[in-house]
């Protein structure tokens, strides 16, 4: 995998707002803290624009005197000039969750697209939480319920690509995802998948080292190494046999080394 470029929080969705606030802390440090200039931007169904209101008030609370939301309705939205310079003075970007799809739609190949592209390039942390992590991803994971991997074929879709190299699923203990992330990584063998529980987080540098944050667990698959998979079979209704899957589970302050695909025993505090 070629290496990481950006600062990227990759949350699995459900984060804690209200009592440690470990993960929205963490953000809210690497921002630069009390300096920060923060923007949250909501691909905004209306949900999601009263989910940007909650991340104010949080990161206000937290001591930030300057964040700014920016709401994404339509494509025109994407391309307004007062929008990409609110990301340009950001210090930190918070994709809100709700559908990822949405907001591939309302910001692929637009002015802010670019910014963001940008701001990664800069270093700029950048985090996304349930649907807003899932867009981090080159593809993405956009449908799929199934307990037996390949039982029912997922539907992936291309994301903002701000990270190469992976796939992410989110909320992943606790909907049973594993069987749609293996189906994703049979898919895709060249890519790691990564399954993000809820209230836990993956902060990737740019040395390329995934760092585990939060309550739950990061789990990483990589199949690189298969020399069975029926995947051309799955369209006909079969399900999945792929082996063998490297299976990697962390908890917080693990480390994993995306380039080497190796675990590191970081802080494990």
């Amino acid at each position: 995998m070629e290496h990481n470029h950006g600062n990227l929080l990759i949350i699995g969705g459900a984060e804690d707002k209200e009592n440690e606030c470990v993960i929205l802390k963490h953000f809210f440090k690497e921002a630069g803290g009390q300096a920060s200039r923060i923007c949250i931007i909501t691909a905004a169904s209306d949900a999601a624009e009263q989910a940007g209101k909650v991340y104010e008030k949080l990161f206000e609370n937290f001591g930030c005197s300057d964040v700014e939301i920016v709401n994404v309705y339509t494509r025109e939205d994407s391309n307004s000039q007062t929008n990409v310079d609110r990301i340009l003075r950001a210090s930190g970007i918070f994709f809100t969750g709700g559908d990822q799809l949405r907001i591939t739609a309302m910001l692929g190949g637009t002015a802010l697209g670019k910014a963001l592209q940008h701001m990664y390039e800069r270093k700029v942390i950048i985090a996304g939480t349930s649907a807003g992590a899932s867009v981090m991803s080159e593809n993405m994971i956009i449908g799929g319920h199934m307990d037996t991997p390949g039982e029912e074929l997922i539907r992936m879709a291309p994301g903002l690509g701000l990270i190469k190299g992976v796939i992410v699923d989110q909320h992943f203990a606790q909907r049973g995802r594993v069987g749609r992330l293996l189906t994703a990584v049979a898919l895709n063998p060249y890519v790691l998948g990564i399954g993000i529980d809820e209230d836990t987080s993956v902060h990737v540098g740019p040395d390329s080292k995934l760092r585990v944050i939060g309550r739950g667990t990061a789990l990483i698959l990589d199949a690189s190494d298969s020399i069975i998979s029926n995947v051309d079979e799955l369209f006909d209704g079969r399900t999945l046999s792929l082996a063998p899957v490297k299976l990697h589970v962390l908890s917080k302050g693990y480390e994993f080394d995306l380039v080497e695909r190796t675990t590191l025993y970081g802080n494990s505090a």
